[in-house]
C-alpha cells in the first residue's frame, strides 16, 4: 500500500528514513479509509442478518448439545412437534371465529319492518349479502313485534328474540335459532353473508307473517 510504503523512505545516500510512529499510523488510517478498500464490504443489513444467523446457530448448537442424540435428537423432537400440530389441526378442524359478544339486534334509529325489508332487498340486488342478511333479520323481528307476538324490548339480541318467538311459534323455533346464529355470525363473527342465507331468512320472514301463534304455549304478558 502507498501508506505502508511511505513508512520507510530512503534518503539520497540510500539511508533508510523512518517516519515517527504516530504520523505513520495516521497515514495508514487515511489510506485504509479510502472507499476502494471497502467496496466489497457487506452492507449494514447483511451484517445484521449475519449476526442474527450466528445467534440462531449458537442457539441451535446449544440445544443440540443439551438434547440426547445431538442434532439427530433435536430434529426428531422438532418433527414430533410438527406432526402433533398437524394431527391436532386435522382432529379439531379449521379454527372458526365465533361471536365473542352477542350485541343488540337494533343499533340505529328505530324503523319499521317494511323499511328494513326494503333496505334488505336493495342490498340483495347489489349483491351485498351481509347487509341484506342483517336487515332481513331485523325486519323479521320487528314484524313479530308489530303483530304483538314479541314484546318490544330495547337492546334485545337476536338470540333473545329467537328464544322468545320460539315459545309463541314453537313450529318455527329451530328455524328462528338458525336465523339468529346466521345474524350473529355475519354481524359479530366476521363470516360473510351469502345468497343462500338471505334466501333462508326471506322465506322464514314470509312464512312468519302468516303464522298463527300457539296459544297453549304463548307466555302470559303482564299488562301495564
Amino acid at each position: 500500500m502507498a501508506a505502508l510504503g511511505s513508512l520507510t523512505a530512503r534518503s539520497d545516500d540510500d539511508i533508510p528514513v523512518r517516519t515517527p510512529r504516530l504520523p505513520a499510523r495516521e497515514a495508514a488510517e487515511r489510506e485504509l479509509s479510502d472507499p476502494r478498500y471497502h467496496q466489497h464490504d457487506p452492507n449494514p443489513i447483511q451484517r445484521a442478518l449475519d449476526w442474527l444467523w450466528d445467534r440462531v446457530n449458537d442457539l441451535f448448537g446449544a440445544a443440540a448439545g443439551a438434547t440426547p442424540g445431538g442434532w439427530i435428537g433435536l430434529l426428531a423432537i422438532a418433527t414430533f412437534v410438527l406432526l402433533l400440530v398437524v394431527a391436532l389441526r386435522l382432529r379439531l378442524g379449521a379454527v372458526r371465529r365465533t361471536p365473542t359478544t352477542s350485541g343488540a339486534l337494533f343499533s340505529d334509529t328505530p324503523r319499521t319492518a317494511a323499511e328494513h325489508r326494503a333496505t334488505a332487498e336493495r342490498h340483495a340486488a347489489a349483491g351485498h349479502w351481509s347487509q341484506a342478511v342483517q336487515d332481513r333479520m331485523r325486519a323479521l323481528v320487528l314484524s313479530l313485534e308489530e303483530r304483538t307476538l314479541l314484546t318490544p324490548a330495547a337492546g334485545r339480541t337476536a338470540d333473545e328474540a329467537a328464544s322468545e318467538a320460539g315459545l309463541t311459534l314453537p313450529r318455527y323455533a329451530d328455524q328462528l335459532h338458525t336465523a339468529a346464529r346466521t345474524f350473529d355470525d355475519v354481524t359479530y363473527g366476521g363470516r360473510p353473508g351469502t345468497e343462500q342465507a338471505y334466501a333462508f331468512l326471506t322465506t322464514l320472514d314470509t312464512e312468519l307473517q302468516q303464522a298463527k301463534p300457539d296459544l297453549a304455549t304463548t307466555p302470559t304478558r303482564s299488562r301495564g
